[in-house]
This record gives C-alpha cells, structure tokens and sequence, in this order.
C-alpha cells in the first residue's frame, strides 16, 4: 500500500512545484514506484515542470468526474522509469474536485504505486484541503522569510486538525524543507537563519535547498533539477531529503557562502 505524500506550502512562489518533480525524480531513482498527481486545478504547472505538456490528454477532473480511466489520464515518464503523472485540468476550477472523487482516485492510486505525491495548491482553498485531506507525510516547503514561514505555520496547523488522519486522532508525518536559501543574506540578516526557522514551526529538518540557477534553468528545459544536474548542490538536497523519508538518519548539511573552491565543497551542518 502506497504512501500519500502532500508537498504543500502557505505561500505561491516558494518552490513546491519544482520540489514535488525533484522529489518524485529522486524517489522514483531510488527503485520506488511513484506518481505525482497535481492538485493546482485551473494553473497547472507541475506537466511543465516534466516536460510532459504535450502528453496530457486526459487530466485528475476527467477521472473525478468519470470521463476517463486513471489508466487513460497517467503518464508514464520517458526518461525514468518508476515514475508517472497525473495531470491538473487547465480548463476547471477547483469546484470540480469532490471529496468523493478525490477519495476514489487516491484509493486506485496506492494500489498501484509506491508513493502518491500530491503537489498542492499554495493556500488554504479547496483545491489544498482536498490535496493534504489523505496524506500520510507532508513535505512543507517555505522559504526562510516572515511571511513564508508564518504561512508555513498556518498550513502545519491545518495538517494537524483537517486530515483523516487527524479526524483518526492521528498525526500525518511532517517534515520541513527550505529552498532558495542563500548563506550571504541570512549572514546580512536579510533573511531567517535556518536554526531560527526550525525553531519557529518545530517540524524535523528533511533537508536545505540554496538558491540556484540551476533550479531555474531545469524548471526551463522541463527536467527537474534531480536529472538536469543530478551532482549540483540542489540536485543532492533532494536526494539526502528523499533518504531521510526513507527514514535514513543524518545531518542536513546547510549551504555556506562560496569561498572560492573550499567554500564550495564544505558547508555547515544541523543535527
């Protein structure tokens, strides 16, 4: 039975859609057999973010709504293996998602994969709620600014009261990842430190992602970063978060300012 993963941030622009395909890549690398369905009805960005916007021909509302078999809607990635995807509708709005529909879908889903990343809407609308309502483990990703981690707050309490795990008096297994962190600023205090950020929403550390060109040029060739540059400093963040959902246990290494080719190679580490 697979594992519901929601990836799921307070705040739009922080990098959870580009998150979700990375993670996906990495675990999908790591022999696990992974779908990623996006919940961003009406926007639909993660198909872009694959490469895939061309294959779409049936999307998650056709199989909500009985126009199409998951197996019709899934696309299958060419370039690695274990990995597939469901598709957001371009065309809808978030009304089109059903609790009942969605609880379907989901339920064919974990018997036919490993994991089911479910790439939310930013927020706190319907489209968020329906994405996190069945996850097992949430990935909440923010940026280490005021308003991203105060959202970021938000979103964890909502995992805390809105979920089915919740309404099991259970909890869904939280981790937190920071991405487009740079060491130059937070030394400027123009951004949060990332001890500060822990500290403030108490979630576990699942890893660090810097800023990085090379994010933004594989979000561009629509190949995650995890492929595009699988030996860059964001493309291994991914990778050792992917470990430690796997329950490997071992520090995050933070991304130090570069000092030329030392500085490069060492950064500081968080237990």
């Amino acid at each position: 039975m697979a594992k519901v993963l929601v990836v799921t941030s307070g705040k739009g622009g922080v990098g959870k859609t580009t998150s979700t395909a990375a993670l996906g890549v990495a675990l999908a690398q790591s022999g696990q057999s992974v779908v990623l369905v996006d919940f961003d009805v009406g926007l639909r960005n993660l198909d872009l973010i694959l490469g895939a916007e061309r294959r779409v021909v049936y999307d998650l509302i056709n199989v909500i709504q009985g126009e199409a078999k998951l197996a019709q809607a899934l696309i299958r990635d060419k370039r690695v293996e274990n990995l597939s995807l469901l598709a957001a509708s371009q065309t809808r709005d978030k009304d089109a998602l059903s609790s009942e529909g969605v609880a379907r879908v989901i339920a064919e889903l974990r018997e036919k994969f490993d994991w089911v990343i479910a790439d939310s809407p930013a927020g706190i609308e319907r489209g968020a709620t329906h994405a996190m309502y069945h996850a097992d483990v949430a990935v909440v990703v923010t940026n280490p600014e005021v308003s991203s981690v105060r959202d970021s707050d938000r979103i964890i309490g909502l995992l805390d009261s809105k979920t089915e795990r919740a309404e099991r008096g259970e909890q869904v297994e939280k981790h937190l990842l920071i991405t487009r962190y740079d060491p130059a600023r937070a030394a400027r205090g123009e951004m949060l430190k990332i001890d500060d950020v822990v500290e403030i929403l108490s979630v576990p550390l699942i890893g660090v992602v810097p800023e990085s060109e090379e994010v933004l040029r594989a979000s561009n060739l629509g190949m995650p970063v995890t492929l595009s540059a699988p030996e860059s400093v964001a493309a291994r963040a991914y990778f050792d978060a992917v470990r430690r959902l796997k329950g490997e246990q071992f520090p995050v290494v933070i991304p130090a300012e570069k000092r030329g080719f030392l500085g490069k190679l060492f950064g500081s580490r968080v237990a």
